[in-house]
């Protein structure tokens, strides 16, 4: 998962994208402690989402002060593997992530990595996804003792962020990032109080911020659309809906899990067998279809097959992790008669620079290209009749885009 800022295109041919749309329901399991049970963090995403026309079905084990390593022996593992969850959500104890490197190692990110296999294992096509929480109120004096960064809000903060960075990045989840939320209203809105008395728990408004968040993470909608003002006075609720809008719903694609890309390339057609390799991106399992009734399911990046007969042929390739597919097609001609054949030449696409700022250009001979946002808008579309055409992306937010190419065969997928 890339952190940096910046536009990044990906190319691809598509006759539907369904697949950027969320369902309208839920079923999500919240793992954590008072953080989570405050408020009543689950039920106020349900409402969330009952204003928006969407359900969340919920149940959660949130005893106080509980850690990863206590939710890996009690309640929270029965729950995991009873398995039908869409999404689980995963909360640490307040302090722990943000404790030093070595003690974090030995106590925290065991028992993040065997919350998510479990998750999977039970679940397959559920969607881990931690909860970032915040630094406390005036930083965590007691341990800034012994670990000074810990004596102030920003340090605090810097350090649970990192470490829930890191841990959605290595155990393939997704990152709630409710602390980067409460950071940017923090810095903007300092008038608006996201603690209790104790300058740890979150307020009504600190969990409403937590609670619209969540809602983006689950269903990829723009929260200010959401009409449930959770108990505040509406002026504040649009306050942390805009927040939200910038942190989470601007760069969807900082906190998902990446979605699987499907490439391959035909390395060499020798009589009548073809050599290919993969270059798909994020993907745990290839599936190919070569076209002639023969199917083979392999994570080997480079396959051959051989066919019974001459002829052309359509190669198709689906690339899937945790229920996540892409797919990916090219004509190929098989012919024994010269001893070695080339695949049929597709139309390509020439985009760069790409991760892009400012400018990108695109180079797609006799091509419609359309461009489209995470959630599906249509930004963009050209007629491709100069090459190479140059866009202004100045003004757009950043995040990923896809490029659908209109052309009567289908193209490579590259990113």
């Amino acid at each position: 998962m890339n952190k940096k800022s910046g536009i990044v295109f990906v190319i691809a041919i598509f006759f539907g994208i369904g697949s950027l749309f969320a369902q309208t329901s839920k079923r999500v399991l919240f793992i954590g402690n008072s953080y989570t049970e405050v408020n009543n963090l689950p039920q106020m995403v349900a409402n969330i989402a009952q204003s928006m026309g969407d359900e969340v079905i919920y149940n959660a084990n949130t005893p106080g002060g509980c850690t990863f390593m206590q939710h890996c022996t009690n309640l929270s593992m029965t729950l995991i593997c009873q398995g039908s969850w869409d999404a689980v959500v995963l909360q640490e104890q307040s302090q722990y992530p943000s404790f030093p490197q070595a003690q974090v190692e030995a106590e925290v990110f065991p028992y993040a990595e065997r919350l998510v296999d479990s998750i999977y294992a039970h679940n397959p096509c559920a969607e881990p996804m931690f909860y970032m929480t915040w630094g406390r109120k005036n930083g965590d004096a007691a341990n800034a003792v012994y670990f000074p960064v810990l004596g102030t809000y920003e340090g605090m903060d810097s350090m649970l962020c990192e470490r829930y960075t890191y841990m959605a990045n290595t155990y393939d989840a997704a990152l709630c990032p409710v602390g980067r939320v409460w950071r940017y209203l923090r810095q903007n809105h300092l008038d608006l109080e996201l603690y209790q008395s104790d300058g740890s728990h979150p307020s009504l408004a600190g969990t409403y911020a937590a609670a619209c968040a969540f809602y983006v993470m689950l269903f990829h909608r723009n929260p200010m659309q959401i009409s449930f003002n959770g108990g505040l006075e509406g002026n504040t609720a649009q306050i942390i809906r805009t927040a939200v809008r910038t942190v989470v719903f601007d760069h969807l694609s900082n906190w998902q899990r990446p979605e699987p890309l499907a490439d391959f390339e035909v390395e060499d057609i020798l009589d009548n067998t073809v050599s290919l390799t993969s270059q798909s991106l994020h993907a745990h399992m290839l599936t190919w279809n070569f076209g002639d009734g023969t199917l083979l399911t392999s994570s080997d990046s480079s396959i051959s097959h051989t066919y019974p007969d001459t002829g052309d042929y359509t190669i198709t390739l689906v690339a899937s992790r945790h229920c996540m597919n892409d797919t990916t097609s090219s004509p190929i001609h098989i012919s024994n008669t010269s001893g070695i054949s080339t695949p049929q030449s597709n139309p390509c696409i020439i985009l760069y620079p790409n991760p892009a700022k400012g400018t990108v250009f695109i180079d797609a001979p006799d091509q419609h290209i359309h461009i489209y946002d995470i959630t599906g808008k249509l930004v963009k579309t050209i007629h491709m009749t100069d090459n190479p055409v140059t866009i202004d992306i100045s003004h757009w937010r950043s995040g990923v885009y896809y490029l659908r190419s209109e052309t009567s065969t289908k193209i490579l997928v590259k990113q």
